[in-house]
């Protein structure tokens, strides 16, 4: 995660600020992610069912894509100098584009679209983020997501 002085936020809007590393959506994380939500539809958890769909087999929960955001985030979003804190603040826009195929890699790309101290030691950044699905034309999902960061 590149460090910045609050100073040079400026300097980043409208950049793409870098790629996360390639992770793994295997059968084993969709499995848990359903577990979890109790979301058990067949397309996610049945191999042999979801065989049968025009997937091909079973394919990642479009939630669980955009959960993974915060892993994929680690890599590459902008970190002020002097931070206590980081927090998810929500999203303006998600678009679920294509499905992940269980095991499939993905990564996230990140471009910083706005950013601004919204009160003494707040500050507010939108991301636009793509996440790419390796080997296809067509990402995962694209999204506007919004982070705050206490300094």
């Amino acid at each position: 995660m590149p460090t910045i002085n609050a100073a040079d936020v400026a300097d980043w809007v409208g950049k793409e600020i870098g790629s996360s590393e390639w992770l793994l959506v295997d059968q084993g994380r969709i499995d848990k992610f359903a577990d979890v939500t109790e979301d058990w539809q067949f397309i996610h958890v049945d191999p042999d069912k979801a065989a049968q769909t025009p997937f091909g087999g079973t394919i990642a929960h479009g939630f669980l894509t955009l959960s993974l955001l915060s892993k994929l985030a680690q890599d590459c979003v902008l970190v002020l100098e002097g931070v206590k804190m980081g927090v998810n603040y929500g999203f303006e826009k998600v678009r679920l584009m294509s499905p992940v195929r269980a095991g499939k890699r993905i990564r996230g790309h990140f471009t910083l679209a706005e950013a601004g101290e919204r009160s003494p030691g707040q500050w507010r950044f939108k991301y636009v983020v793509k996440v790419e699905i390796e080997d296809e034309e067509k990402p995962a999902l694209i999204a506007e997501w919004v982070t705050m960061q206490f300094v």
